[in-house]
């Protein structure tokens, strides 16, 4: 009888080890993924900032930080983006999610998480500054991706250039 109990807790113990390597090796991909989901954000605000002073004559939008890799990417802490033309800015902070994946603050799964705040001087004098949600949800049948969600009108969808431009059009 000892020998039978003896057997299944080092059975048990030997699982545990294996259950322990699994989650460790599912932590490490969820934070190579922060880290390109990261990449690929300051990559679609950079191209929109590129695509737009292409065509402008008179001014420039300046973005921040102007270059961005997997290094930068702060998986404690606030990371943030910034594009500002003449005063008006769109301001992007996104962080880790406390679990690994959450659908706390979002019902799709997602593994980073923050918002977007847009405002000028005349939003600043009148106290008002728009902010929406953003996600890095990790979607079933479609690639994983970047998508925003409108607390006061429950929009959401996905976080892309259109976007961008309709969040610009409100500061110009």
């Amino acid at each position: 009888m000892p020998k039978d109990r003896l057997k299944k807790l080092t059975e048990a113990i030997d699982a545990l080890a294996q259950k322990d390597d699994a989650l460790l090796l599912k932590a490490q991909e969820i934070a190579s993924l922060r880290r390109q989901a990261a990449v690929e954000l300051h990559g679609i605000c950079a191209k929109f900032v590129c695509d737009i002073n292409r065509q402008l004559a008179k001014i420039q939008l300046q973005f921040d930080p102007s270059e961005y890799s997997p290094e930068s990417f702060r998986d404690v802490g606030a990371n943030l983006l910034q594009i500002n033309v003449h005063g008006r800015i769109l301001q992007i902070e996104f962080a880790s999610t406390v679990d690994t994946v959450s659908t706390e603050n979002f019902r799709v799964p997602h593994i980073l998480e923050g918002s977007i705040r847009c405002f000028n001087q005349e939003s600043l004098d009148r106290a008002f500054i728009e902010e929406q949600f953003i996600f890095y949800c990790l979607e079933r049948k479609k690639r994983n991706l970047w998508r925003f969600f409108d607390a006061r009108t429950y929009r959401s969808g996905p976080f892309d250039q259109e976007y961008l431009i309709s969040l610009m059009e409100q500061l110009v």
